[in-house]
């Protein structure tokens, strides 16, 4: 099946290469973005200033290929591609929960930002953590749990140590 997606906008940040921008929330924070809404979408975002947080669905617009098994950065072993927040995925997708400082008309204001400069906007949803508390009453993280703390020790200009 052939799926067909249209950008509804464009991720503004300061960061133009791959190689050094923070490769997750944590080692983005306080980093500044702005996203600009097609205008066609900017009665899209009416009543998004009442959140404080939001979803961001893009297209990984820079990463060619992908790999089912890949060893992530915090851990030495391989895992599935679908157990990693990795960017090289089958349909390139990324997706950030970040904060709104100020709509203006159809330009977001985002902080922790982990995104790279130019990248194509796909979709917007508010977060909502109240809509998950029912449902997850035994999270577990996987390999993610031993390593999570390594996620903290970070350069002093916020990027990860690769």
């Amino acid at each position: 099946m052939k799926i067909e997606l249209e950008s509804i906008g464009t991720i503004y940040t300061e960061f133009n290469e791959i190689e050094g921008m923070p490769i997750q929330p944590t080692g983005a924070k306080g980093k500044k973005g702005k996203i600009k809404i097609k205008e066609k979408y900017h009665t899209g975002l009416k009543d998004l200033e009442e959140f404080s947080h939001i979803h961001l669905i893009y297209l990984l617009h820079k990463v060619e290929g992908y790999n089912l098994e890949v060893k992530p950065f915090m851990d030495n072993t391989t895992h599935g591609i679908f157990a990693t927040r990795s960017p090289k995925r089958p349909n390139r997708i990324g997706m950030s929960v970040v904060k709104v400082n100020k709509i203006e008309n159809n330009i977001i204001y985002v902080e922790n930002v982990d995104i790279l400069n130019e990248t194509p906007l796909l979709d917007i949803k508010p977060y909502v953590p109240q809509l998950y508390e029912d449902t997850i009453d035994e999270l577990k993280i996987g390999w993610f749990e031993n390593n999570h703390k390594k996620a903290k020790f970070q350069k002093s200009d916020g990027r990860f140590k690769h």
